[in-house]
């Protein structure tokens, strides 16, 4: 993040704490536990990323565009809680069965990483979402299934 100018390098910075901040509060509802880890998750749509922001991480901004965000967390015995690698996939169907693949791509910041995918839709659809989500390669992904409606901003 350093070759970024000032301004951008605090948007981008004020995103991530956004996004930390707003992950944390509706992981409340939206995250699930596998043994030492939890995996949240959250989908929303792309126009509420800064346009600067979302240029410097590569991300595409669209009203027909979902970004869904994973991060993982494994649970140590004194309670805390670390950000861990994982092999992240994905897929959305909507009602009339057609379905398309997730690609998701790594975002790692200081304390932080995250997993951020695409997905296109039509305004007021509503997406069926399945998350296969390998902390442990040597274990069996965990899967988790979510609907969401999404609306064009």
């Amino acid at each position: 993040m350093n070759a970024l100018t000032p301004t951008v390098r605090h948007a981008v910075q004020g995103l991530l704490a956004g996004l930390a901040l707003s992950a944390s509060l509706a992981q409340a509802d939206q995250f699930v536990a596998y043994g030492d880890y939890e995996v949240h998750y959250n989908a929303f749509n792309s126009t509420f990323v800064e346009p600067q922001v979302a240029q410097s991480y590569g991300l595409t901004r669209s009203k027909t565009l979902a970004l869904i965000n994973v991060s993982v967390l494994q649970k140590a015995s004194d309670g805390s809680k670390t950000p861990v690698t994982a092999i992240v996939k994905g897929s959305a169907s909507n009602l009339i069965g057609q379905s398309s693949d997730i690609s998701f791509k790594k975002i790692e910041e200081t304390g932080a990483l995250y997993y951020i995918g695409g997905l296109p839709f039509s305004n007021e659809q509503l997406m069926r979402i399945v998350l296969d989500v390998q902390p442990d390669p040597n274990q069996p992904a965990y899967s988790i299934q979510l609907e969401q409606t999404f609306y064009a901003e």
